[in-house]
């Protein structure tokens, strides 16, 4: 369910005003909140302690004048807010990174990420990131909240990602996120023979000891995955999985938790029972988790229609398939990659 209800047209950059400022009108279904609980509804893009910093500092208005946190709201005020850029965010810099654009229009960019291209900057990967291509390539980008990135893969997950051009149709895109009306599915091998079809609903967060690694705990946030066996071999399976949450590792994360870690994950995969030295080796060449999103559907921000693309295996994945394939002399067919999406418009990498 979406949060609030924006008109698109009440979330514009004013003409008038500083070209950093940000103009919304309270939506009606925040009345009576605190004001500090209606900017996170409507700025779901900014964290919370951002905004309410922000309001403490004086960049954020209400109908003109300095508020607090705790003011009430009732629908129809006129926020202003001059967004803030943190220290790290001004060492970003653009820089010329090669991008696979699938597709491109005014409002957003469809993007083929390869493995091992880190989304966005922080500790360790302060460049060479995608966020730091998409500056030098779509300079204008610098003026929308992470360059447009509204969701991320994990640096050696390949795959398809959507990146928001406008403020408007970044938000547009996170409320489609929440409302769970973006359709993610990926192609995955994983650890072990899967016997059927299931679906994942456990919580994640970070775990409780080492804070580098995600992990089903009952504090953790709402995540669901569904999973859908498309080919068993000697000690793996291929499966695709489609997202409802996009929680932090969450395939990963949730394939462990049922015993089906994914194949040459390096954080969260096991030694496979069955596995014999050369399905091992292989699966060590992959040199990454063997996951790729080869599916993005999404309602466009400004046509409204539903659109679809869809990403080939990528070589080092479909190379590890044929090999586990060959294994037990198998002969299978690709009919895993029917499209059954409700669409009007598919867009094929």
């Amino acid at each position: 369910m979406m949060t609030s209800q924006i008109n698109p047209d009440d979330y514009n950059r004013n003409d008038t005003d500083d070209a950093d400022t940000v103009s919304a009108t309270v939506p009606e279904d925040c009345a009576g909140s605190r004001f500090d609980k209606a900017l996170a509804q409507m700025f779901p893009q900014y964290s919370r302690s951002r905004l309410q910093n922000w309001l403490k500092a004086g960049h954020i208005l209400l109908d003109g004048q300095s508020a607090d946190a705790k003011t009430k709201v009732w629908g129809g005020e006129q926020v202003s807010m001059a967004p803030q850029m943190l220290p790290e965010e001004l060492a970003f810099v653009a820089e010329d990174i090669p991008l696979d654009i699938l597709y491109e229009d005014d409002a957003l960019l469809i993007i083929d990420k390869p493995a091992g291209l880190v989304v966005h900057p922080g500790s360790g990967n302060w460049e060479g990131t995608l966020l730091n291509g998409l500056l030098y390539h779509y300079p204008t980008l610098k003026t929308v909240p992470r360059a447009g990135i509204v969701h991320r893969l994990d640096k050696e997950t390949s795959g398809l990602m959507v990146v928001a051009k406008t403020i408007q149709a970044q938000l547009n895109l996170v409320q489609q996120l929440q409302g769970r009306s973006v359709k993610r599915e990926y192609i995955a091998v994983a650890q072990g023979l899967i016997k059927q079809d299931g679906t994942v609903d456990a919580p994640i967060g970070r775990h409780n000891k080492d804070r580098t690694r995600m992990a089903v705990t009952s504090m953790g946030k709402a995540a669901i995955t569904h999973y859908f066996v498309l080919e068993r071999y000697r000690a793996h399976s291929l499966v695709k999985c489609r997202l409802e949450t996009g929680r932090t590792h969450q395939i990963r994360v949730h394939m462990a938790h049922i015993g089906h870690s994914l194949a040459a994950d390096p954080i969260y995969g096991t030694r496979p029972h069955g596995s014999t030295p050369e399905i091992y080796e292989a699966c060590q060449h992959l040199g990454r988790q063997a996951l790729h999103a080869r599916k993005l559907g999404l309602i466009h921000p400004e046509t409204n229609k539903p659109m679809l693309w869809r990403s080939p295996v990528p070589v080092d994945i479909q190379a590890l398939i044929d090999f586990l394939r060959e294994d037990i002399a198998g002969e299978f067919e690709d009919d895993w990659d029917e499209d059954d999406y409700d669409v009007e418009t598919i867009y094929q990498g």
